[in-house]
């Protein structure tokens, strides 16, 4: 259903007052417009803001009103003395009155029972949803989204044919690619990354859309709960997982209409449970390369804001773009820190971290949710059932064979020929070594070459290997506690080996 049709919706339930959130202000007022002109032809629009006074998209003589509660006795007046007008009277901003003055709200309240009575409605624009606790039982709150790509593509064709002297180069796919690029943005911030990708090239070809995403980049960094990450990495960058690796080329075709025909649903997501260090962040991030899909970030510590309900709004509004740049990737990197406040932060952590369970399983946009976690007794039991992830795989320590994979990658990134090094006796030296572990020892046999002006050679490494002390051994028991949890069956291997000894292990305590 769109804004403009549950907007219609409540004005015939006769619903007096409506919250529109948004921060797309003329956008707003244009969706307004076209409502009140389908509900009667003769209604009229009126708007009032606390600089310009009243104003009337009819042209209409209005009384002066300068100050909030002066406004509210006027729309009172003239819905009053002409019930039958089906007028729509716009607040806009009114937020920062309701909250500051008590008198306001009440003020608010009586003309809203009030004017169920007659034709008129009021509607308050607010880049905000909180509602004072007052208004709540008669007030509906309309969140307006974010421009669609049809949407986009409209003002993207409007600004070539307005500008004079552009050279337009894109075909109609072109188009297409550029709006979808747009998605996230707001209409007004499209229209500005596409104004400034035709004034950089002074020409609008394919160059705008790297132009495009660099700028929604920016901006939803400034969103400050979501970060946009490029999708560089492939799976030749992550050394074993081979399991999950194969589970994720068997959906890499998952989000496209000939997935959609074949009556396949979009996956929901992946849990990704395991030791520090095994590379659960990296492959978040191969994930978006592999399926060539924008990943975005969640910043759990990033939604918390100090005002009441602030933390709240922050999450509800993170979720939403991430579903209005779909088809996507939310990675939300350590889940459990989602529940670290505990209750010591007046249980703001228990309804951010519900917000996002919740939205995790009701979710109907093909948002792919790559979940992290390091401790998962931190996590409640619910946090993981079906429903929410299409699968669980917990990422062990890399066997040797893996540990090799590791070794070559890493070497390979430091423009290395892995063929010059003993990787197999470096594999065998390294047990208990994670891939991130794996990686500083070549980085620091790198360091003890460099110092001598010279190459780095299987023995700078080795040497590194054997100077470091693994998390295996300097964190035993919590490698132990968390490898248990795999043995009891509560996730897949993200290895094969691992997932084969794991079959193993399961036939001999049968025969036993």
């Amino acid at each position: 259903m769109s804004v403009q049709d549950e907007i219609r919706l409540y004005l015939r339930a006769r619903v007096a007052l409506i919250v529109l959130v948004t921060v797309e202000e003329q956008r707003a007022l244009d969706v307004l417009d076209e409502v009140r002109k389908g509900r009667d032809a003769e209604a009229d629009l009126v708007l009032w803001d606390v600089a310009d006074r009243f104003s009337s998209k009819a042209g209409r003589q209005l009384p002066d009103a300068a100050d909030p509660i002066a406004a509210l006795d006027k729309v009172k007046e003239l819905a009053l003395k002409a019930p039958a007008r089906r007028d729509l009277y716009v607040l806009k901003d009114f937020h920062e009155f309701w909250g500051k003055d008590p008198r306001v709200r009440r003020k608010l309240r009586s003309l809203a029972q009030q004017l169920v009575y007659t034709g008129a409605s009021l509607v308050v624009t607010t880049p905000s949803r909180t509602v004072p606790m007052e208004l709540r039982d008669d007030a509906v709150v309309v969140e307006m989204p974010l421009p669609a790509s049809d949407a986009l593509r409209t003002a993207l064709d409007t600004l070539i044919d307005d500008t004079k002297g552009v050279r337009s180069r894109l075909t109609p796919h072109g188009r297409a690619r550029l709006a979808q690029a747009a998605l996230g943005l707001t209409a007004a911030q499209a229209k500005r990354a596409f104004a400034k990708a035709i004034v950089r090239d002074e020409v609008l070809d394919d160059r705008g859309i790297d132009a495009v995403v660099a700028e929604k980049k920016a901006i939803i960094r400034e969103s400050q709960a979501l970060e946009f990450y490029p999708a560089e990495e492939t799976p030749d960058d992550v050394g074993g997982l081979d399991s999950l690796k194969r589970w994720l080329a068997l959906r890499e075709r998952a989000f496209t209409e000939e997935a959609a025909a074949y009556g396949l649903p979009a996956p929901k997501g992946l849990a990704l449970i395991g030791i520090p260090g095994t590379g659960k962040s990296l492959t978040a991030k191969m994930i978006g390369g592999l399926w060539r899909l924008p990943l975005l970030r969640l910043d759990i510590g990033a939604l918390f804001g100090s005002l009441v309900g602030e933390s709240e709004e922050r999450v509800r509004r993170a979720l939403q773009l991430a579903e209005t740049v779909a088809p996507c990737i939310l990675w939300i990197d350590e889940l459990e820190k989602g529940l670290s406040g505990g209750d010591a932060d007046g249980g703001t952590s228990q309804r951010v971290f519900g917000t996002i369970l919740t939205w995790m399983q009701e979710k109907t946009a093909p948002v792919f949710v790559v979940a992290t976690a390091n401790d998962v007794t931190a996590l409640p039991p619910e946090t993981l059932r079906r429903g929410r992830f299409d699968d669980i795989f917990f990422l062990d320590l890399p066997t040797e064979e893996e540990r090799r994979e590791i070794i070559s990658v890493h070497l390979r990134k430091r423009r290395r020929d892995p063929g010059a090094f003993d990787v197999y006796h470096l594999a065998q030296v390294s047990d208990g070594f994670t891939g991130a572990e794996l990686e500083q020892a070549i980085v620091d046999a790198l360091y003890h070459a460099f110092s001598e002006d010279r190459d780095v050679r299987t023995a700078d490494v080795t040497a590194a290997v054997t100077r470091a002390v693994p998390l295996s051994r300097s964190q035993r028991e919590v490698i132990e506690r968390l490898r248990s949890w795999l043995r009891e069956g509560r996730a897949q291997s993200a290895s094969f080996a691992e997932a084969a000894q794991a079959e193993q292990a399961q036939v001999r305590l049968e025969l036993s």
